[in-house]
């Protein structure tokens, strides 16, 4: 039903319009937002990402998805697609579906100009409110740069900044590390400048 103060429509009424959309759409406290479409150097990060995550998951108790699956962040009244979650254990479920879930442990948002700044604010403090949610990196599209966040506790976040090649970022959760030159592997920027 349609919010009759608003007349927005409602989280539920998304979902249907969602399963009937030629493409996708994010959801923000009744507003229903279209998704750009990305790159090919945001594509080939995050089938980095996905590729090595998922062969460094095989022997723990944890799946890695690409931005197909939707997350609801209830507290937040939104849904979005990260570029890449990571869940561990039993992935939580909204009611009655198969496509959105609700307790990732880390998120990855490849950043692009026109998301970077919705990514580093708004999002990031919608993700704070998962009670699962531990680690969030942001990855530069642009340039050779990952920004690591870490759940300290409740009130504190711990930030590393990556810029080089033979940098690792360490997934501490999970005990992962992941070299930047894998995550930027085949990635091309203007004058050739690349990472292998």
């Amino acid at each position: 039903m349609l919010d009759k103060e608003q007349n927005l429509p409602t989280f539920e009424e998304y979902l249907i319009l969602e399963e009937k959309a030629a493409y996708k759409s994010e959801y923000y406290q009744g507003q229903i937002v279209a998704m750009a479409g990305a790159s090919l150097t945001h594509n080939r990060i995050v089938s980095n990402l996905h590729a090595a995550l998922y062969n460094a998951l095989q022997t723990k108790p944890c799946a890695v998805f690409a931005s197909d699956l939707r997350l609801w962040i209830e507290q937040a009244n939104r849904a979005v697609y990260p570029d890449i979650m990571v869940i561990c254990g039993e992935p939580q479920l909204v009611a009655g579906r198969t496509d959105t879930v609700t307790n990732p442990q880390i998120i990855i948002e490849v950043l692009s100009k026109s998301t970077a700044e919705e990514d580093r604010s708004d999002k990031f403090q919608a993700y704070w409110s998962l009670d699962t949610f531990a680690e969030y990196v942001l990855v530069d599209q642009h340039r050779l740069r990952v920004e690591y966040f870490r759940r300290v506790n409740e009130k504190l976040w711990e930030l590393l900044v990556f810029t080089q090649p033979d940098d690792v970022l360490t997934l501490k959760s999970i005990g992962v590390g992941l070299p930047l030159a894998q995550i930027y592997r085949q990635v091309q920027w203007e004058g050739d400048e690349k990472a292998n």
